[in-house]
Parts: C-alpha cells; structure tokens; sequence
C-alpha cells in the first residue's frame, strides 16, 4: 500500500457545488448557461444522483471563475505554508476514478498541485480542457496516454510532461491496471480563471424541465 493508497477524507461535491453557486448568486439556468452544461446535469451532480468528470469539473469551475480546488476546500483562509498528512487529504470522486487536492486548495500562491487516480479505460472526460498557465504531469502507476493538441504521449510510471495549458489537453488510462499522475497546475495569475473551455457537455443530455432556477 502507497501513500495515496490510505483513507482520504472524501468530499460531497454535489454540497459543495451548490454552497459555492448559492455564495456566488448564480442560478441553475446561469450557471447552465455559463459552463456549457445542462442543467439537468448540473442538478444531478448537486443532488448527488451522478459524478462529474474532470473536465466537466473545469467546464463549472470556470464559469464559477474560481480554481478547480475550490472543491476541495472546507475552510475559506489562504496560508503561506501547507503541510498534510495522507489520511488528512480531500478527494472528489469521479465516475471512474478519484481527483485528489495535494494543499493547493489552501495555499495563497499560484500553484495547485494534484493527483488523478483513473480505473482502466477511464479517461477525464469527453472534453478537452484548457486553462491559464502551464502544466506539470509525471505518472506515478499504471499507463495514461496524454493528448495534447493532437499529439499523443504514452506515460509509464516515472514519465514526465510538461507544457502550457492553453493547450487542449486530456487523459486516458490505456494500461491494464488502476493509473495515478500527479498533475501540477502553475504559473497563473492570482485570480485568473484556470479554465476556458470550447466543447459544449455531452455528459447528460439536455432535459427541456430545470429543477431550478
């Protein structure tokens, strides 16, 4: 058993989503509007009936124009330094995977480090995700295959990439085993949007009845 392998505090991300889009006076039918989504789907992630990707994490985030480890964060201070423990850690679940906060979600400086646990033939989901900044990934276990733009990188455990993340880009475990990567978001402005996104959802199909406004 690895480090990431120990029990990690798990995160109701359905809560969660609707306390940050009530704190920011958004509406179902706005936020809907805003990321791309449905809102049926985004009705479903908040009542729990349905997890979001990873991607579709980055499509509500950014419309919510906060970091994507907003999610992860229980209390509202910054800190200078930032020290966890395994068992401590966050973690929001994924369909077919675990998205886990490394400190980043508490830290007051422009870096939010990450590490994306993806079942075999997962992937991070039908989007494409761009955001301000660049990107540091290294696989820790398993095989991920890396498209940016359109070309393709293999990952085995100890391989690294690194690149801008205006760049479109998605994961994929090709591997015949669980696949982790530490992913580490840097280098964007205090307060920036990290996401921008282009691809309309796919996750949900679009249901004519919001449950909310």
């Amino acid at each position: 058993m690895d480090l990431f392998e120990k029990e990690i505090l798990t995160i109701d991300v359905g809560g969660r989503l609707r306390q940050l889009r009530t704190e920011r006076g958004k509406s179902m039918r706005a936020l809907a509007r805003e990321s791309g989504l449905s809102t049926n789907a985004l009705s479903m992630i908040e009542r729990s009936r349905t997890s979001p990707s990873v991607s579709t994490l980055y499509k509500i985030s950014s419309a919510l124009e906060i970091p994507i480890t907003s999610f992860f964060r229980l209390e509202p201070s910054k800190q200078d330094v930032v020290f966890s423990e395994p068992g401590q850690r966050k973690r929001v679940k994924l369909p077919e995977g675990v998205l886990e906060g490394l400190g980043g979600e508490l830290f007051i400086g422009s870096i939010d480090p990450l590490v994306l646990e993806l079942e075999v033939g997962a992937e991070s989901g039908p989007f494409g995700i761009i955001y301000s900044g660049s990107e540091f990934v290294i696989c820790l276990n398993g095989l991920i295959e890396y498209e940016v733009e359109e070309e393709k990188y293999e990952m085995a455990p100890g391989s690294s990439l690194l690149f801008k993340a205006r760049l479109l880009h998605r994961c994929r475990n090709i591997g015949d085993e669980k696949a982790r990567v530490l992913i580490v978001h840097a280098c964007f402005e205090y307060g920036e949007r990290p996401g921008e996104y282009h691809l309309s959802s796919g996750l949900i199909s679009q249901d004519k009845t919001d449950s909310e406004d």
